[in-house]
């Protein structure tokens, strides 16, 4: 089994065992990209790295998680249990800190035990993080300081460096290395090669007590940290600005474009409305309509159907894309994160083709799934219907769903909007909104 995202792991029993067999059960956590309904971190209960094990989910469901961004300031994550996972929603972009507690409960073996974990995993450049603090109150926590090309891990008793503690560090291939503590508590450690890692330290509290009514003779409690190394990569993957710039050169597009005017007609909200829209050979767009009350979002809608098919201007060198993750059988593709830029990007592709889009908009992350796509005369992509989804960025709520369906007619050899239907499902109920284009004319 192979450490393939940003995570930590512990076995059920409260000793960690690499060589353990695939059965084997651990408690997972991990920050993830900026992906579908945004960034996130989740929770789960596996003997896979890669998706939880749903007949452990209510084990875990009591896992609570701290959120800190700036010094010093924490606050709590709304937690939200999936089918097989935990999952808290953390913001598009900066440095967090997320720490957590779960009281696992009581185990047998050879003796009666009071299992805790008090995990926690980092997400930033070395500076910022470096600014966090330990969470107060927290009886058990790893703390970690970057400094070049090393880290400084402490660990923390109610706030106090344990002298002489001892760590263990899990690369991807789940190699081990021991790591001690000094008399001050603390052990420097530098990773040998880029990739994800956790540490995790034991301490056995011979403490005996109930909980929920069953009799324990000890409490064995957990402390771990995952972090990627690098921190932060500004750098790109050669093969994912390849396989975007692929599909980007699979798409149909409107090359030396002359313009076009046409007749429109449709319904926005019981809104019957027909008229003439003209794009001009530059993109801009004019509509001219019998019924002003719609005629902003006709407008909006030609706009994107006019910049969705103009050539991507070719300035500048290849986009800086670099691979999210490790999974490369995700049913729509691998993950690419586009670092830069405004909107907190990121994407799929398969089989050369663009299949998400994810943007940070503001308090929203939005998600375009192409569900699918017409291969045109030249053998190029155009989109036929995809989905929209728009979530709050603060606490992951699905606000509303656009379902939208294009077709397209040939005219001369340019492929033009023949009509544009969305359905919108939110609160507020189903809403259906339509463009119909007929009487094309390319321009001069």
């Amino acid at each position: 089994m192979k450490l393939r995202r940003q995570l930590l792991a512990l076995v059920l029993v409260g000793s960690f065992c690499p060589c353990a067999s695939a059965r084997a059960h651990f408690l997972f956590i991990r920050i993830g990209e900026p992906d579908e309904a945004g960034r996130t971190v989740e929770v789960y209960f596996s003997e896979k790295a890669e998706a939880g094990d749903p007949r452990f989910i209510k084990k875990v469901a009591g896992a609570v998680l701290t959120l800190q961004t700036a010094p010093g300031k924490f606050q709590p994550l709304t937690v939200r249990q999936g089918a097989d996972r935990l999952r808290a929603y953390l913001p598009a972009a900066g440095p967090v800190s997320v720490t957590g507690f779960l009281e696992y409960g009581v185990l047998k073996r050879e003796t009666s035990f009071l299992l805790r974990y008090y995990p926690k995993a980092l997400s930033g450049d070395a500076v910022s993080l470096r600014a966090l603090r330990p969470r107060p109150q927290t009886p058990l926590e790893i703390d970690a300081s970057f400094e070049g090309d090393h880290v400084a891990l402490t660990l923390l008793r109610d706030g106090k460096p344990v002298p002489a503690a001892q760590f263990t560090t899990v690369d991807d291939d789940l190699a081990n290395e021991e790591l001690k503590a000094d008399s001050a508590g603390k052990a420097i450690w530098k990773p040998p090669s880029p990739g994800f890692y956790c540490i995790y330290t034991k301490s056995v509290l011979k403490t005996p007590g109930e909980w929920k009514g069953t009799p324990y003779s000890e409490i064995r409690e957990f402390a771990t940290l995952a972090f990627r190394w690098p921190l932060a990569r500004t750098d790109a993957d050669p093969e994912a600005v390849k396989g975007f710039q692929r599909a980007l050169a699979a798409r149909a597009t409107w090359e030396q474009f002359p313009g076009f005017s046409a007749d429109v007609s449709g319904s926005v909200d019981g809104r019957a409305f027909s008229g003439k829209a003209t794009v001009a050979a530059s993109g801009d767009v004019s509509v001219e309509l019998d019924e002003n009350v719609v005629k902003p979002w006709v407008e909006e809608q030609l706009h994107s159907i006019v910049n969705h098919r103009l050539p991507v201007p070719k300035e500048g060198g290849p986009p800086v894309l670099r691979f999210g993750d490790r999974d490369a059988s995700h049913p729509l593709g691998r993950l690419l994160i586009f670092d830069g830029g405004q909107f907190a990007s990121s994407y799929r592709v398969l089989d050369d083709r663009i299949t998400v889009v994810n943007r940070h908009l503001g308090n929203q992350n939005m998600t375009i799934t192409v569900l699918d796509d017409l291969r045109n005369a030249e053998g190029k992509q155009l989109p036929q219907s995809y989905t929209v989804q728009y979530w709050k960025t603060d606490d992951g709520v699905l606000e509303r769903t656009e379902s939208v369906s294009n077709r397209w007619t040939r005219v001369g050899r340019y492929d033009l909007p023949s009509s544009l239907t969305v359905t919108t499902a939110s609160k507020a109920g189903l809403a259906v909104r339509s463009i119909q284009f007929a009487k094309h004319q390319l321009g001069k």
